[in-house]
């Protein structure tokens, strides 16, 4: 049996994983998949956030080599990756230099050859699938602004959904500023937004076909975990 251990950042990951992601892969026939959040897992307070690459990958790789069975991958926010000094992500640096279309890929490629060098020259590039959110959760939300309000219980703010959404080519580019992030502008709208209930119940509603319509990189790293031969 192949076990798929998805490192997420936040408990709205966590959650997504554990409660949407699963039940679809399973239908793929895998059968064992969970998310495991980067941090301690005794300090549940201290959890979530994009940590040093170095702790992240230490985890990542303690998990390839002690389960042979494993396939790890990454489901993680661009914007909060480090990128300077001791902390940084591979790839993260040159990736702001990049274009937009360019910016997932670069750092994904870095994680695979700081994985795979570290894994030595017999390891399975297959077992490690790395995937970079380009923006937070929130995201993926506009890929149905109907859903997204009827979902959290705001149908009447579809409209201004859709406004958001009408400014980008896919919810994915969705800006990045502290501003105008993506949970941002929700919040902007609805204050009381509760980031994981309310933001998987939303998922629930829009569905992983809408989102994987809406988003290419999305779509990408679903394709590719479906193709996983269990």
């Amino acid at each position: 049996m192949t076990r798929l251990l998805v490192h997420v950042e936040g408990q709205t990951e966590e959650t997504f994983v554990n409660e949407v992601l699963a039940p679809h892969l399973n239908e793929f026939g895998l059968t064992s998949v969970s998310a495991r959040l980067m941090g301690n897992a005794r300090q549940r307070c201290h959890r979530g956030g994009v940590r040093a690459w170095r702790d992240v990958q230490r985890d990542i790789v303690r998990h390839l080599r002690n389960d042979q069975e494993c396939i790890a991958t990454t489901m993680v926010d661009y914007y909060g990756m480090p990128m300077d000094g001791r902390r940084a992500w591979p790839g993260r640096s040159e990736a702001a230099a990049r274009e937009f279309r360019h910016k997932a890929s670069t750092i994904e490629d870095g994680l695979s050859a700081s994985i795979r060098q570290t894994m030595g020259p017999s390891f399975e590039e297959g077992r490690f699938i790395p995937y970079v959110m380009m923006h937070e959760f929130e995201a993926m939300l506009f890929s149905d602004c109907e859903k997204f309000g009827e979902g959290i219980g705001h149908p009447q703010l579809a409209p201004r959904f859709q406004q958001i959404r009408d400014q980008f080519a896919s919810p994915e580019e969705i800006d990045d500023s502290p501003d105008t992030a993506p949970s941002r502008r929700v919040v902007d709208l609805v204050p009381r937004y509760q980031k994981p209930l309310m933001g998987n119940l939303a998922v629930l509603d829009i569905g992983l076909d809408a989102i994987r319509t809406e988003c290419p990189n999305f779509r990408a790293w679903i394709e590719r975990l479906e193709g996983i031969q269990a």
